[in-house]
């Protein structure tokens, strides 16, 4: 692989394993999140958009303390630990506090998984995210050439998840704290060096004040770019996040549907891990801002197809789509970080916060902007924004 050198693959193999047991436990677990809510916690399809609109609130609370920690910390990986560690304790948490919560005092549990959920992944996966691409720009590889993995690791739990969770969910989490354990010996061996001819580029001697703030929240091209990921990038997660409730009503059988929407993650996922490996070409070739308004036209084009169509084939052949605008959209949106501020260590934190925040406007919303009612009772996805004004390069 390119900039792959005797000197840093063993490094390579440690941070790409890294992150594919990371997302090899979301997968598993956590992104069988809206039907175990659904099926096992006996929640509505409204108190589970509560639940995602929750999660947002505390995510936009936690990722810029998240990132503000990571800038202080540079690339030193406790924070990295503590989230793993949290993700360690997903078996328990699911099974002893967080179902029974759910059951007996529902609005208390959905606070304290919304705490937990964001400490683990919806903040943690941007912490995660953020230290592998300045690892990667450390070493001088390519940001893709690890997230990739990740991908893989997605696709890997997808392919049985669903057989799992229907046999136990709690199989899925026992899986994903087992992983996690793992996962966090390997972070303990990852050696990383500060010395590197990169250094200079990716680690900031400056650390970031007030005023570095202040001045972005001046900066037109700051506002173009939250506009985006409020027209495009929300829409893009928010279809995602109950997906599965939508796909497993297609079939007769529930289990069934839990089994096929596993394979079909198998997929996009497997879609995901190619593109890595060519995207970054693409990107450089085409620009940053184009890759930008390229996502909002295929995620525009897959929810509007995917609002009309009544096939769950039909449907499995467009959701995977799915993988080529998240690829898209990261190794674009990391290109165009930098020509919006001279910090690089801020804005991709910025770039997570702004997601939920828009994910809970529209779950405030009960969905009325976003999804339209089929006659099953549940919320087919259709598209609003389709592309938004971009920052000039």
């Amino acid at each position: 692989m390119k900039n792959i050198t005797s000197n840093n693959r063993l490094e390579y193999y440690k941070i790409s394993a890294f992150i594919f047991m990371y997302f090899f436990t979301w997968s598993a677990s956590i992104g069988l999140l809206a039907i175990w809510l659904g099926q096992k916690a006996n929640l509505s399809g409204t108190v589970i958009g509560t639940v995602f609109a929750v999660n947002g609130i505390f995510s936009v609370i936690l990722k810029p303390i998240y990132g503000y920690i990571l800038d202080k910390l540079g690339m030193n990986k406790y924070l990295l630990y503590f989230v793993v560690a949290m993700s360690a304790l997903m078996a328990s948490f699911f099974i002893y506090v967080y179902q029974p919560l759910l059951l007996s005092n529902t609005l208390l549990g959905i606070i304290i998984g919304a705490i937990y959920l964001s400490f683990a992944w919806y903040a943690g996966v941007a912490a995660c995210e953020s230290y592998t691409d300045r690892y990667s720009r450390l070493n001088g590889m390519e940001f893709g050439q690890i997230r990739m993995w990740g991908s893989l690791g997605w696709a890997v739990a997808s392919s049985f998840s669903g057989i799992l969770f229907n046999l136990s969910p709690a199989y899925n989490f026992l899986l994903g704290s087992v992983t996690s354990l793992v996962m966090l010996a390997v972070l303990f061996s990852l050696k990383v060096n500060t010395s590197t001819a990169h250094a200079s580029e990716v680690l900031s001697k400056e650390k970031i004040v007030p005023s570095d703030v202040y001045a972005l929240l001046k900066t037109s091209k700051f506002w173009a770019f939250c506009m985006y990921i409020a027209g495009v990038a929300w829409m893009m997660f928010i279809a995602e996040q109950q997906f599965s409730r939508y796909f497993v009503t297609f079939f007769a059988d529930v289990h069934q549907g839990n089994a096929v929407f596993g394979y079909l993650g198998t997929v996009q996922s497997g879609m995901e891990f190619i593109m890595y490996m060519i995207i970054k070409a693409f990107v450089n070739y085409i620009g940053a801002k184009k890759g930008l308004l390229l996502v909002g036209l295929v995620v525009g084009c897959r929810l509007i197809l995917s609002g009309v169509c009544d096939s769950h084939l039909l449907i499995s052949v467009i959701k995977p789509l799915y993988g080529l605008e998240i690829c898209l959209l990261l190794v674009s949106i990391f290109n165009t970080l930098p020509s919006i501020s001279t910090n690089a260590l801020t804005l991709p934190c910025t770039f997570w916060a702004i997601r939920p925040c828009c994910m809970w406007v529209t779950w405030s919303c009960h969905h009325q902007q976003a999804f339209c009612t089929t006659k099953s009772g549940l919320k087919k996805p259709t598209s609003l924004w389709g592309v938004s004004p971009l920052p000039s390069r």
